[in-house]
């Protein structure tokens, strides 16, 4: 009876640690890559897919981290980091820079442009204490609707991004045509059984999370996890929470931006107007799904989370459609996974805070 009752606790320790929703995402997407080989789809496309996604998403989910640890919460505001991504990624076609230099200008640019509106930010979530999640949200959907009358009225004059008549920016931009379309993905790539790795990709992928794992355990990345985990302790001990959280929303918005222009020379396409909006939802659902709550992240948690969330979405979708032939249940599905586990981990907040 007693080793019974202690397999039960470690059972439920185990749980607690995984957390229920990354044991249950990694279950179901076990499943469908079995149901996918019964339907004779390729595993190694699947697992290609796969790397490739999470590579893609990887820096744009590593940009929750920092706002989490902070106290502020998953940083719903993404598209405030993702719009000054691609505002410098225009800036750096309509410049004139094709390859290899066309990606590093289009970072150097979006920095010190993250840095600013991310300080304003910062001090926006300052502001509103105890409603940072709900005012992210609106801040992120307004700076998308806004910066769709920038790429409108923009006195941009490359004919590889404007429309054909009148002026403004396209609402999709090819990217090989400017030799920027998956530079990163076919730096060293190679395949391995049929599964084909975007090594640098992965690379800089790996080595932001290196970066904010490293700030993390700094002086600065301590405190600001002091206070996030504990605003009265941290006050107590003389830190400056305020000045903290805006440092943390900065590297987010950081992050962001540079994510984005990754994900951009990835897919191929840079994607303006009303494409950011919903980018965010995806981040947190990645992170939540790798372990982290609304109050505690880790950059393992980002690792695992966008691993299984990318995994299970390039895996799930081709098997549905091959289940429920004749219906494309594709959005369907990526929606009811999204919100679904947002949703699960917003109810745990208060537990998670414990």
């Amino acid at each position: 009876m007693t080793g019974t009752t202690e397999n039960k606790v470690n059972l439920k320790d185990v749980v607690r640690s995984i957390g229920l929703p990354t044991i249950i995402i990694a279950c179901f997407w076990v499943v469908t890559l079995i149901a996918g080989a019964y339907f004779d789809i390729s595993i190694g496309t699947l697992l290609s897919d796969t790397l490739k996604r999470a590579g893609m998403n990887g820096i744009l989910v590593l940009a929750m981290v920092p706002s989490i640890q902070s106290g502020t919460g998953p940083n719903f505001a993404l598209p405030v980091g993702v719009v000054c991504g691609l505002f410098a990624l225009v800036c750096s076609i309509e410049f004139g820079f094709t390859g290899l230099s066309w990606l590093i200008v289009s970072v150097v640019i979006a920095i010190p442009i993250a840095v600013v509106v991310g300080y304003f930010y910062g001090k926006l979530l300052n502001a509103v204490k105890g409603s940072e999640m709900t005012i992210a949200t609106y801040t992120g959907f307004s700076i998308a609707a806004l910066m769709c009358l920038v790429w409108l009225m923009v006195p941009f004059t490359s004919p590889k991004m404007g429309w054909f008549i009148g002026t403004g920016l396209r609402e999709t931009i090819q990217l090989d045509v400017v030799g920027g379309a998956q530079i990163l993905n076919n730096f060293l790539m190679f395949e391995i059984g049929g599964v084909i790795v975007p090594t640098g990709l992965l690379m800089v992928f790996l080595f932001f999370c290196l970066l904010v794992w490293l700030f993390s355990k700094s002086k600065t990345g301590i405190a600001v996890t002091a206070g996030g985990m504990s605003a009265n302790f941290a006050k107590a001990a003389g830190l400056n929470i305020d000045k903290n959280r805006i440092i943390a929303n900065i590297i987010s918005t950081v992050l962001g931006a540079i994510g984005i222009i990754v994900y951009s020379q990835s897919y191929g396409y840079a994607q303006l107007y009303g494409a950011p909006l919903m980018m965010a939802f995806s981040a947190v659902a990645a992170i939540l799904i790798g372990g982290a709550t609304a109050s505690r992240a880790k950059v393992s948690n980002v690792i695992i989370g966008v691993i299984l969330f990318q995994g299970l979405l390039t895996t799930a979708l081709p098997v549905a459609n091959k289940i429920f032939v004749g219906m494309d249940l594709s959005e369907i599905m990526r929606m009811v996974v999204q919100n679904g586990i947002i949703l699960y981990a917003l109810t745990q907040v208060k537990g998670g805070a414990k």
